[in-house]
């Protein structure tokens, strides 16, 4: 089914805060993932902003950056910083004069370093060759547990500072860092207020994933609320989505229940390009070839798998449950930068200067060498936007959203998407009626179909960024476990713009592209600025687990290396992809038999 809707209609669901909470929710956008002075690895790159800084930044104040004016277009919602909480400490005692260890060697060392060659020989040596390994540990410079609580400490004074309730959201957050055999199984760890703990749990405490879930269950007892988001699966070698634990036992009722508790989100993309899918497993998906990132498989050994992307995860989640009777991978989806920087949500395609200093801080760096340890700068994407469907701009409101999996993720634009099922639920006939029919009737995206559900109907929503493309459609993505614990996966094109129409195998003809290479330019003569309408699942069968989640797609406009090259007078690279189709995720909705 096709439906449009003006944009005038839509005005009940604004991003603009209230004085009162709206039952309908507010789609907030802000980052989850992000860097500054605080981490070893970003100062090594130059970066220098503080907390604070990265703050002030998102609340659309300028800063100066690898002496370049950075600002952002429009200020976020909300925002944590995230620092490896590896090196809190460290960092204290190389930033501030009167800090422990301020004098010594090696932190001088730090200080002066000026060649890249120099940065990158103190990357490997205090974070690659050291987190990679099997038994992490502080490097010689550290100086003890009271230099990490008075990291910590800014950490918290800087959210505490720029926490403006109604206006804008500042969350104490941190990243736990362990890449046991280079394998990415960092988290993010999001508080919903400021009780949290003294002192951070780092990965030198322990790199096994289960021992974290213990201490945020420790720090919860105490009276602290966090949540952690698990980021960069494309990167985890497979373990991100494992099958057995961190000492090697197969997957168990606990390891489910205790994972489910903790992580209701995953990050669905970042600079380090996209984990949703990749071309490679999904030929069948002719939208999978966006953002591979395939040069993450020159380092460490992260070759692709399957098991490494999104997707196939959920999958599995259904599987797991089906034998476990709980789903470990049951996942909403959130984005991020990892800007290295401290620039939150810097995520403009038209003016990328990187995510880590020098390393990719100039356009022939980002052309022709990249991050090292990492990834080519030419397979940079510019990171993801996370989106929350929250009652009111404060932290219990937009954490609440989180842990609720009311979330969504973009490329980067401002699109908005929402997505309700339920077997009660009609055709929208507008946005606002869409929904308080899901609320009152149905089940929003995030949440868990009632067991005596038939076929359900999902009703989907997009809103175009207000600054950016028109949309292509709305896709739907279906996936399913059937009775041998086999599991299997569907697109459905759910709604579209134009007079298109689908052919016997349900494939959609291509919007069309206004994209003039030569200038880097598009129009909007193609697409529309809203989606709206709805799906019925002819092929639901209740004694199957399933999972639904909702995809939106721009209409093509020019890659970041398209607007980047046309600005400076160079060649497109041949191999990457000159135009793209930006994109919105919304967290799926699942059926469980066994609910």
């Amino acid at each position: 089914m096709k439906t449009l809707f003006a944009a005038a209609s839509i005005l009940a669901l604004s991003t603009a805060a209230q004085a009162d909470p709206n039952p309908l929710r507010n789609a907030y956008f802000g980052e989850t993932h992000v860097h500054t002075a605080m981490s070893l690895d970003a100062y090594i790159g130059g970066a220098r902003l503080m907390p604070s800084d990265s703050l002030r930044f998102a609340k659309g104040e300028p800063v100066i950056v690898n002496g370049r004016h950075k600002q952002l277009d429009r200020p976020l919602d909300f925002a944590a910083i995230t620092d490896h909480v590896e090196y809190l400490g460290e960092m204290y005692s190389a930033i501030f004069p009167d800090a422990p260890g301020y004098q010594q060697d090696d932190l001088q060392q730090l200080r002066n370093l000026q060649s890249l060659k120099d940065k990158q020989d103190w990357f490997y040596k205090y974070v690659v060759s050291n987190n990679r390994g099997d038994n992490p540990s502080h490097p010689p410079f550290y100086q003890g547990s009271e230099t990490t609580k008075s990291g910590w400490q800014i950490e918290i004074d800087a959210a505490e500072e720029h926490n403006d309730p109604g206006t804008f959201t500042a969350f104490v957050a941190m990243e736990w860092s362990a890449a046991p055999g280079g394998g990415n199984m960092h988290r993010n760890i999001i508080f919903r207020d400021n009780n949290v703990p003294e002192v951070p749990l780092s990965s030198y405490d322990t790199n096994k994933v289960e021992e974290l879930w213990a201490w945020l269950q420790e720090i919860s007892d105490a009276g602290a609320t966090p949540l952690a988001i698990p980021h960069n699966s494309n990167a985890s070698k497979g373990l991100m989505f494992p099958e057995v634990d961190s000492f090697g036992n197969p997957l168990d009722l606990d390891y489910a229940t205790t994972r489910q508790r903790w992580e209701p989100l995953i990050e669905m993309m970042q600079i380090k390009a996209n984990s949703e899918v990749h071309r490679s497993f999904w030929e069948a998906d002719e939208f999978a070839d966006f953002e591979n990132g395939n040069s993450i498989q020159k380092n460490s050994n992260r070759y692709f798998s399957k098991r490494n992307f999104v997707r196939e995860g959920l999958k599995l989640g259904l599987a797991y449950e089906q034998q476990l009777g709980v789903n470990p991978f049951q996942l909403g989806f959130i984005g991020g930068t990892d800007n290295h920087n401290g620039l939150t949500s810097d995520v403009s395609k038209t003016d990328f200067i990187g995510g880590h200093g020098p390393e990719d801080g100039t356009p022939d760096r980002r052309r022709t060498a990249g991050v090292g340890g990492w990834i080519d700068g030419v397979d940079l994407s510019t990171g993801s936007l996370a989106g929350v469907w929250a009652t009111e701009n404060t932290r219990a409101a937009i954490w609440d959203a989180m842990k609720a999996r009311e979330t969504f993720a973009t490329s980067g634009p401002r699109i908005k998407v929402r997505m309700f099922g339920g077997d009660q639920i009609e055709t929208p006939v507008d946005p606002v009626a869409m929904v308080e029919e899901g609320y009152s009737k149905g089940t929003a995206m995030g949440s868990t179909l009632p067991a005596e559900t038939t076929a359900p109907r999902f009703t989907v929503y997009a809103e175009k960024d207000a600054d950016g493309a028109n949309l292509d459609r709305i896709q739907i993505i279906k996936g399913w476990v059937d009775a041998d614990g086999q599991t299997h996966e569907k697109i459905v094109n759910a709604v579209w713009s134009g007079v298109r129409f689908l052919n016997d195998d349900g494939d959609l003809p291509a919007v069309g592209n206004t994209v003039d290479l030569a200038t880097a330019k598009y129009t909007n003569d193609i697409g529309a600025p809203v989606l709206m309408g709805s799906w019925t699942d002819p092929e639901f069968d209740p004694q199957q687990g399933a999972f639904y989640y909702v995809r939106a797609l721009e209409i093509p406009t020019p890659r970041w290396t398209t607007y980047e090259a046309v600005r400076n007078g160079l060649p497109l690279l041949p191999e990457v992809p000159a135009v793209v189709q930006e994109r919105a995720w919304g967290s799926p909705i699942w059926y469980s038999p066994a609910q």
